[in-house]
């Protein structure tokens, strides 16, 4: 079975997670969506769920990342403001840069796995 490594970088603000991998999924949805309870159904969550998650994040950061329009007659909605995006797009880019340094060990250890075991340890799933 092939192995699978996922990085789950996070930012913490004191004991909150100010940004991780599902408030990163949630603002890409948002984005795609243009929409919180869309983007909640998305991840199956509760629109409460999501919009504390939404605030949490928008608390954490010097400025807004998510801003809102309430609905009625022209309808409402939600985006990523400028520094949303930015945020998003530095997110995904560390990413790919902890991806990238650390293949070699990554490979390394993956060849001494055993192929029949399924391990779960601090965020590295291997089946």
């Amino acid at each position: 079975m092939p192995v699978r490594v996922q990085f789950r970088l996070r930012f913490m603000v004191d004991d909150s997670i100010a940004l991780g991998p599902g408030k990163i999924a949630l603002m890409e949805s948002i984005e795609r969506t243009g929409s919180i309870s869309a983007a909640a159904r998305e991840h199956e969550m509760s629109y409460r769920r999501a919009w504390l998650l939404i605030e949490q994040m928008n608390t954490c950061f010097d400025d807004m990342l998510v801003s809102t329009a309430t609905g009625g007659k022209g309808g409402g909605g939600a985006r990523l403001t400028e520094l949303g995006a930015e945020i998003v797009h530095l997110y995904r880019e560390a990413e790919a840069a902890a991806q990238t340094a650390s293949k070699k060990p990554i490979s390394a250890i993956s060849r001494r796995l055993k192929r029949d075991a399924v391990v779960l340890a601090a965020g590295v799933l291997a089946d």
